[in-house]
């Protein structure tokens, strides 16, 4: 049986991260970065595909784990009848090469325990020439190479590595696992107990800059330090998750790639950084942003590769069967192709958005943005795939409508506030054009609400943004409509879903359904507070908490039924939402950077 995707804990080194189960397995680990094959496949597969496991030799799950104070050094204990042991986890922030280290430490008694390791490269498609070699066993497979550092007597079985050695109160064992290409020159020896000490230096030094003060803080920092864990520190993209092709629904084929950066995420990431004290994060995404962006407007694509790569094909890794048998597995991500048009209003909100922050602009910039500007204007009114990707027809969704009126929006301000140059008469002519419209085709006067499309039966989560957008504002009657109707229509025991997979004839063209998602749900919780029903924003916000696993860890969805997460994990969307509804619940986002009113 497959753990839940909620027994899974995160380690991170700034350009890559692995999975640790409770049963002290890591299950998931692409190197040497987010977006490369997978050496640890069994995530979507089963033990074949590549793990390795430090636990108690009887196995079981843990007793009990947690992070070291705010940092990714996880600390996984077992209770067993000969004593207790504690393994600890760390990646540390990335040097010459990448490194896993696994120190096991007595606590009492004497405890059996069985270190087995099995790389497969390519998501376990290849397997490793493995030797020992001066004490370390090396594995070598085309461009890839790891070595294995222990004081442990290891041997070799079924095409598996193991090492089976008791440990005593007080005695620490350290397992180094550390890659590199092939054709480069073996790396330096590792010390696992600096290692470890490292890591946690660096976490705790860097939140030295968290600014955030209210109710939910521990909940917040947890949350921004999953979010520095999902940046690739070479070119400041932020991945929308570790993962691949975990599951929406258990069983089916809504399973996709998210270990790329989406431009649609621009915008509520800035709010998160910028609000909770991380310039220099912002800074450094906001440059990838602008790298990514840069060339035809009309090129633009809604995501792009970690070092801003276009080309993102979709295929399926056919021999794994999917996690808990949902299949296809997919790598790359072929919605990268799509046109969605509320990309070109998140770019230009995200841009607006530092520069109200008092980051510097370069003219380069403003270029960049009249040149998407431009763009906007020809095709503002054109069908789109939408902000949820759908796969079935291009419509007029609402919600791309509203970005598109917040681009030409933020043009204005840009204009009238900050002294840049450009048409504004035209640019404020066609926002309200845009405005006009979506009041008039994407609204329901007879339910009070927003549809998801024009003529659409049908609602969406991303109604709720309206007023964040700044399109109407809170006490409007619309909004206060809308937001009920959604709370109404798309609410599953309490969680929002994005949309009704069925609604009008099956919107999205695919078959199945999907669980509730967790950041509209943070969404719903904000829109609570932001109409005036402040009691229940809070207590949904506490609820959602509910759904983090022991280490604070939010996945994409959840199941209200089976009460499990779903999809890939952990997701930067979700800690996002987390961080944003819980400064707005506490007072502390001004207005202003949410997109203000109008």
């Amino acid at each position: 049986m497959a753990l839940r995707i909620e027994d899974y804990g995160l380690l991170g080194d700034l350009q890559t991260a692995a999975l640790v189960g409770r049963d002290g397995s890591v299950d998931w680990l692409c190197l040497p970065r987010f977006d490369a094959p997978a050496c640890f496949a069994a995530l979507l597969g089963d033990e074949r595909a590549g793990f390795w496991r430090v636990a108690p030799a009887a196995g079981g799950l843990c007793t009990r784990r947690r992070y070291r104070g705010d940092s990714l050094v996880l600390e996984t204990e077992w209770d067993t009848p000969e004593g207790s042991v504690r393994v600890i986890d760390a990646m540390p922030p990335r040097g010459e090469a990448a490194d896993v280290v696994r120190v096991v430490e007595g606590l009492s008694g004497r405890v059996p325990m069985r270190m087995a390791l099995r790389l497969r490269f390519d998501y376990g498609h290849v397997v490793p020439w493995v030797r020992s070699r001066d004490g370390e066993l090396v594995a070598v497979a085309g461009p890839d190479a790891a070595w294995l550092s222990t004081p442990v007597p290891l041997r070799g079985e079924d095409m598996t590595t193991y090492a089976d050695f008791t440990v005593a109160a007080g005695q620490r064992v350290p397992f180094v696992l550390t890659y590199r290409r092939s054709h480069e020159r073996t790396p330096k020896a590792v010390d696992a107990e600096r290692a470890i000490a490292d890591t946690e230096a660096f976490w705790t030094s860097w939140l030295r800059g968290f600014r955030y003060r209210g109710r939910w803080e521990d909940a917040v920092r947890r949350s921004l330090v999953v979010l520095k864990a999902l940046t690739y520190k070479p070119t400041g993209g932020i991945v929308a998750a570790v993962t691949t092709s975990l599951p929406e629904q258990l069983g089916g084929p809504r399973n996709w790639d998210y270990r790329f950066c989406w431009l649609r995420d621009a915008t509520f990431t800035l709010q998160a950084l910028l609000g909770t004290g991380f310039v220099a994060e912002a800074k450094a995404w906001r440059e990838w942003l602008l790298r990514a962006a840069a060339g035809d407007p009309a090129d633009l694509q809604i995501m792009y590769g970690i070092d801003g790569t276009r080309r993102l094909p979709e295929y399926t890794v056919d021999w794994l069967a999917g996690y808990e048998g949902s299949a296809p597995v997919r790598v790359g991500n072929a919605a990268s192709g799509q046109f969605q048009l509320d990309v070109w209003g998140e770019v230009l909100d995200g841009l607006h958005l530092t520069r109200l922050a008092g980051i510097e602009s370069e003219e380069e910039a403003w270029d960049l943005q009249r040149a998407l500007l431009d763009f906007l204007e020809g095709h503002w009114d054109d069908p789109d795939n939408g902000l949820w990707e759908v796969r079935g027809d291009r419509r007029h969704f609402v919600h791309s409508k509203v970005m598109a009126w917040a681009g030409m929006d933020r043009a204005v301000r840009a204009v009238e506030r900050f002294g840049l140059e450009g048409p504004v008469d035209r640019w404020r002519a066609t926002r309200d054009k845009i405005h006009a419209e979506v009041c008039d085709r994407g609204y329901d006067p007879g339910r009070n609400t927003f549809t998801q499309f024009y003529g659409s039966t049908g609602l969406d989560a991303a109604l709720l943004l309206i007023p964040r957008a700044g399109f109407l504002p809170w006490d409007d009657p619309r909004v206060r409509g809308t937001v009920e109707a959604v709370q109404r229509e798309l609410c599953s025991d309490g969680f929002l879903l994005r949309y009704r997979t069925g609604a009008d004839g099956g919107v999205d063209g695919l078959p199945g359904a999907e669980g509730a998602f967790v950041t509209c749900t943070f969404w719903l919780a904000d829109a609570l507070y932001g109409i005036g029903r402040r009691r229940e924003a809070y207590e949904l916000f506490e609820r959602l908490l509910e759904l983090r696993n022991d280490l604070g860890l939010l996945s994409e969805e959840y199941d209200p039924v089976a009460r499990r997460q779903l999809g890939n994990t952990p997701q930067a969307f979700s800690h996002v939402g987390l961080v944003n509804a819980a400064r707005h619940l506490s007072g502390t986002d001004p207005a202003e950077h949410a997109g203000g009113g109008r």
